[in-house]
């Protein structure tokens, strides 16, 4: 059958067909065609393509680097450490050159220091008064109204909802830390909307005694806060129940529970919570599930949280070592670093000066090679976090003749 040339071209023009026909394409071939046209460009380029598109086939993400956060100048008292001169208050330590890039920029000098990161948008700041959001794509700075309340030692979260190139939508949740462990049912919080441009206290009740552990930055899974606490428990907030509970469960336990080092919580590639813990010895990564009959206001239910821990990762760093015989320190500093943004089997550990790429499920790592590397790093003191961006085209970025 002889195909019509003239109504071929015509359909291929019309963006509710040609959005249909681009959904079907699999990734990374969607990205490459953003050159085909202009038409073509406007459409996979749009909001709405580009939900879609995620829904439909996930979002993928590519690695900047990693931001260094170092601990002592955080909310240090009068008599504290001082940051030298000739130390960023925001290293990163490229890993392309995206990240080249950004660091040769120089916005990172006028962003003080990191707090948290979710879908390449950059919290930092200098606690507790000035605080900035930064777009990596767009390269718009928004500087936050100075907050309304004083917390000496506090944690924070940042939201970000799903946003236009130009315009982004999101929360910024600080979170009162209190110095002494006196036994309090209360978390004094303060939020940031960038819709109301205003800051707003909230105390959020829970039905147990609980404390947050400072100086740390939420997880955030579905637009639900998860906030490491004292004593081996976790403190889930969700603001779109409103601003009045906070709900505690108890960390799982594992062969690591009594001595285990690092904890990290990350997003698994089915959107549930991921916590991982490591020693010198090995890592385990669990999944929090929810148990049948758990209904959807689970988390303003703080007695009751139908929620439970699954064991899906144990592995013994032994395993991994047999691989690379030419890491000569991994027998005296291993830890968990970081988990993948939305992935369930690939983690960042670090053993000595080495950041690696392990896959749980082949039992295998790769090095990552990181600009910086020999550096000045305080590892004890700091937070290392690798740096993602959505692996998503932008007009803004992107020509076509």
């Amino acid at each position: 059958m002889k195909r019509n040339n003239s109504v071929y071209p015509a359909a291929l023009n019309c963006d509710d067909i040609l959005h249909e026909i681009l959904l079907r394409i699999p990734p990374p071939t969607i990205s490459k065609l953003i050159i085909v046209s202009k038409i073509w460009l406007r459409v996979i380029c749009s909001p709405s393509f580009r939900q879609c598109y995620v829904r439909q086939w996930g979002q993928s993400f590519r690695l900047l680097g990693f931001f260094v956060c170092n601990f002592l100048y955080l909310g240090r008292p009068r008599d504290g450490y001082r940051r030298p001169r000739w130390e960023p208050a925001l290293p990163i330590l490229s890993t392309c050159k995206d990240g080249d890039d950004l660091k040769l920029s120089g916005i990172l000098k006028h962003l003080g220091y990191f707090v948290d990161s979710s879908k390449g948008i950059i919290l930092s700041g200098f606690h507790p008064k000035a605080y900035y959001v930064y777009n990596t794509v767009t390269k718009q700075k928004y500087e936050l109204p100075e907050p309304q309340q004083f917390y000496k030692v506090l944690c924070m979260a940042l939201i970000v909802e799903e946003y236009l190139d130009s315009d982004i939508c999101y929360k910024v949740i600080r979170a009162r830390c209190e110095c002494k462990l006196k036994e309090r049912n209360t978390v004094s919080i303060e939020t940031y909307s960038s819709k109301s441009r205003q800051w707003k206290q909230s105390t959020l009740m829970c039905s147990t005694t609980l404390a947050l552990c400072p100086r740390t930055a939420a997880m955030v899974v579905g637009g639900v806060v998860h906030w490491f606490a004292m004593w081996g428990k976790l403190a889930i907030y969700d603001p779109r129940l409103g601003d009045r509970y906070i709900a505690l469960i108890k960390l799982p336990t594992g062969v690591l529970t009594h001595e285990h080092e690092e904890s990290v919580l990350g997003e698994s590639s089915d959107g549930l919570l991921q916590y991982g813990q490591s020693n010198n010895l090995g890592l385990e990564i669990w999944i929090l599930e929810k148990e049948a009959g758990a209904n959807s206001s689970i988390y303003c239910n703080c007695t009751h949280l139908k929620y439970k821990w699954i064991l899906r990762w144990r592995l013994n760093f032994k395993v991994l070592w047999k691989q690379m015989p030419s890491l000569s320190t991994h027998s005296k500093e291993t830890q968990i670093l970081s988990f993948l943004p939305q992935n369930s089997t690939s983690i960042f550990i670090r053993s000595g000066w080495n950041i690696l790429l392990c896959d749980l499920e082949t039992k295998t790592v790769e090095i990552v090679n990181y600009q910086g590397r020999g550096g000045t790093i305080s590892w004890e003191s700091s937070k290392v976090v690798p740096y993602f961006l959505p692996a998503w085209p932008h007009t803004s970025s992107v020509s076509v003749s």
